[in-house]
């Protein structure tokens, strides 16, 4: 059996595999992107923690959380880790999304995508991947996000060498796959999904559904 070649192919194999995914978890556009940039260096249970704390101190809105004090913000996003610098990120998107977009996540939604993603790379602490993020995830724009488990599970299977920069990761997707918002979300799910199960650190090959043994 040949390695895969194709990206469609792996994304209809891991499909096949385990289903939609249901990802990003969030009921607002605006929880979705505090939590892409909560979610760095941290697990997903410890984000969703500090989020409830957020919701349970009804602070969850722009305008709420950006009238806290630094130190009581961060002591209600304590349970993801790193508070004192998540603030600092926070405080400055959420100066972004006030000065930019009136608070309002609908009306950044309405610029372009390419504006959009050069404005979020200029805010404090946010690098390619947590401002992919809330592109795809938050505002439906059509852009592949690109984490470890996706460089993990590429590098391993032959495709790029997972030393390779950011942006040529993204490009083999861009280039290989239609522009759709919900195919980059599925497929970046399901990266997720396969490196937390399968690809990790120490890799899981024999019941890994991309494995050779798993496609004979």
């Amino acid at each position: 059996m040949k390695p895969f070649t194709s990206l469609q192919d792996l994304y209809d194999r891991l499909f096949a595999a385990f289903g939609p995914q249901h990802w990003w978890p969030g009921e607002t556009p605006f929880e979705i992107a505090v939590g892409a940039i909560l979610t760095q260096n941290t697990t997903w249970g410890n984000v969703e923690r500090a989020i409830t704390n957020l919701k349970r101190a009804k602070r969850l809105t722009c305008k709420g959380m950006h009238a806290l004090p630094d130190a009581e913000l961060a002591e209600l996003i304590r349970p993801a880790g790193y508070f004192n610098v998540k603030t600092k990120r926070l405080k400055a998107f959420l100066h972004y999304l006030a000065g930019e977009h009136g608070g309002s996540m609908s009306r950044m939604k309405k610029r372009e995508l390419a504006r959009l993603r050069t404005e979020l790379l200029s805010v404090h602490g946010i690098g390619p991947e947590t401002a992919d993020s809330i592109l795809l995830y938050a505002l439906d724009k059509p852009t592949f996000v690109i984490d470890a488990y996706t460089k993990r599970v590429l590098s391993r299977h032959g495709m790029l060498s997972y030393s390779a920069d950011y942006h040529v990761f993204q490009a083999l997707f861009h280039a290989a796959l239609t522009q759709e918002v919900s195919l980059y979300n599925e497929f970046h799910a399901l990266f997720v999904r396969v490196g937390k199960e399968f690809c990790r650190p120490t890799p899981r090959c024999e019941r890994c559904p991309l494995s050779l043994s798993q496609r004979e």
